[in-house]
């Protein structure tokens, strides 16, 4: 079961959308420098049906996104959820940043999210901002093909 500590609708972590972001607790990754370490922690509360449902019906039309946020979510039960969340709202597009290097064997996120970010943090490599990350955000296009979206982070260097 998932859990989650907060949310937020932001603007920044998928590009081109109004993102109500989840973020999930419990994180395995314990990536050096994380910037929400106290997602490790098995906190917070389930992330239920029941929860997805209530924060679509407040924010849902504010929202063009809903994003599950925290490292190494269990991806069947994210999927689950994401999936939960288009059948209340059709044209919602969801995505998932996962702290994992890539997807499960045998995961395909193809018609479940649109937005898939893999790729632990590295302090020494930086977060998606920087063109030396080895993180990654990719849209998954209907037909499964990926298009890495991480270049848009990018700040410009003068």
């Amino acid at each position: 079961m998932l859990r989650y500590t907060d949310y937020d609708i932001v603007f920044r972590e998928i590009p081109d959308e109004t993102t109500l972001a989840v973020n999930l607790a419990g994180c395995p990754n314990r990536c050096p420098g994380c910037h929400s370490p106290q997602l490790q922690e098995p906190i917070g509360e389930p992330l239920t049906e029941e929860v997805v449902e209530r924060l679509l019906a407040r924010y849902g039309a504010a929202v063009t996104c809903f994003c599950l946020m925290g490292g190494d979510a269990e991806p069947h039960e994210a999927a689950r959820l994401a999936l939960f969340a288009r059948r209340l709202r059709p044209a919602l597009r969801t995505g998932w940043y996962s702290g994992r290097a890539a997807l499960p064997e045998g995961f395909d996120p193809t018609g479940v999210f649109d937005y898939v970010k893999l790729g632990p943090y590295i302090a020494a490599r930086g977060p998606l901002d920087d063109p030396a990350t080895n993180q990654r955000l990719w849209r998954i296009r209907p037909d499964g093909q990926r298009e890495d979206l991480t270049p848009r982070f990018w700040r410009k260097r003068g």
